[in-house]
Order: C-alpha cells, then structure tokens, then sequence
C-alpha cells in the first residue's frame, strides 16, 4: 500500500499538546467536517483491537484532549464522558482475536478504524488517521498524521475513547473469568499474565495466537498436532 502524504510536523518539533490547527485550516477550505480517528490495544496478546472515530464541535472543545497514553486512567474517564457529551458524531468498532490472527494486527487496526467511520452519524468531508497509513475504501478523503494524538485534538479524542472502550472491556472480561487479571493489565504482556497463560492455557478466540509467545513455531505445531 503506498503511504499517502503525511499531514504531520516534523517529528522533533512535535507540540507540548494537540490543536485543532489540521482541523481549522480544513474547515478554512470548506471540508467540514473532520473526523479523528486512532484505535487502541496494538499490541496486546489478548483482546480486540479497537478503534474510534470522532468529529468534535468547533465550538465545544473539551479541555485537557491528548494522547491517551499520557493521561491517567481517571483523566480519561473524565474526558470520555465530555467528548460523549460535546462532540458532533462519535463511533467505535472493535475486531476480536480471531480477526487479528486471520490477518494482521495492521490490517486489523485500519480495518477497525474503517468500521468506526462508517458508524458516524454524520459523514466526514475529511478524516485524520492516527499513523502513517489510513483505512481503506472510507469513501472520503483521508490523511496519516503520524503521532497524530499529540497533533490533532481530534485524533487525541478519538484515542481516549478507543482506550477506555478497550480497557473496560477487558475489565469486564477479568470479571468473568479472574485466572489471567484482564482488568489489571488490559492483555497486554505482563510477567503476570504471562505466568497465567503458562498455567491455565491460552483462551480461544481472546488470546492472539499469531503473537509471540503464543505464536508455536512448525515443529512444535506438528507436535501438538500429532
């Protein structure tokens, strides 16, 4: 897939926070409206990819947007809920395990992202793609930022809420099934999870069994087989 141009600032000069300068010279060339998108849980051995789409109201920006992963656990929430409340359109879309390992998680996450689009309310005249590739057949014009979520105050919406989804689904997994902690590490490779898989197994269709460590090399493959 060839990489479409970058709508990003030079990496070394990334802004302390993200704004809605992409968004305002956008909406200056008459494409309104516009649409972040990022997803959350790449790389995680367990889980759904997750994806969201939001296109914020010019006008009711809520304050402190940024990348997820530099907020606490309970700023995000916070700002789930104000994004919920202001924003024009918001959409999320998830693939599970099966569908990451049936592809790749690249694949998967643009595809999620895809998803996300298409359950807009409202269509987006432009989207911001989290990353340096953008989701396929959106039906609209579509940019990479990469390291979007500290650029563009959309995408940073758009990365809170794909994490807190993400998050309190794996949290209400770790409610139904407490041998792994889900709720404690959201999937993600931790020596405690790790230690679960050693002694109660993988779990179909949750965990990703095209990732390392659970990825079984030929030999051993044929030897489960036999």
């Amino acid at each position: 897939m060839a990489h479409p141009a970058s709508d990003s600032p030079s990496l070394f000069v990334l802004p302390d926070k993200p704004d809605f300068a992409i968004e305002a010279r956008a909406i200056a060339r008459g494409e309104v409206p516009v649409a972040g998108m990022d997803e959350a849980g790449r790389g995680p051995l367990a889980g759904p990819v997750v994806a969201a789409a939001v296109i914020l109201d010019p006008n009711r920006i809520p304050d402190g947007l940024d990348d997820s992963k530099r907020l606490t656990a309970a700023a995000r929430a916070e700002l789930f809920d104000a994004i919920s409340e202001s924003a024009l359109a918001v959409s999320v879309a998830s693939l599970c395990a099966s569908a990451i390992d049936a592809t790749d998680i690249r694949k998967a996450s643009l595809e999620a992202m895809r998803r996300a689009c298409s359950g807009l309310t409202e269509r987006p005249a432009l989207g911001l793609a989290d990353g340096r590739d953008v989701p396929p057949d959106l039906g609209f014009e579509c940019r990479a930022v990469v390291k979007g979520d500290r650029i563009s105050v959309s995408i940073a919406a758009a990365s809170i809420v794909a994490k807190v989804t993400r998050d309190r689904m794996m949290a209400r997994r770790g409610l139904l099934d407490d041998r792994y902690g889900f709720e404690r590490h959201m999937g993600y490779a931790t020596e405690a999870h790790r230690d679960a898989i050693n002694s109660f197994g993988a779990v179909p269709r949750l965990h990703r069994m095209t990732f390392a460590p659970l990825r079984q090399e030929p030999a051993a493959a044929d030897q489960a087989a036999e």
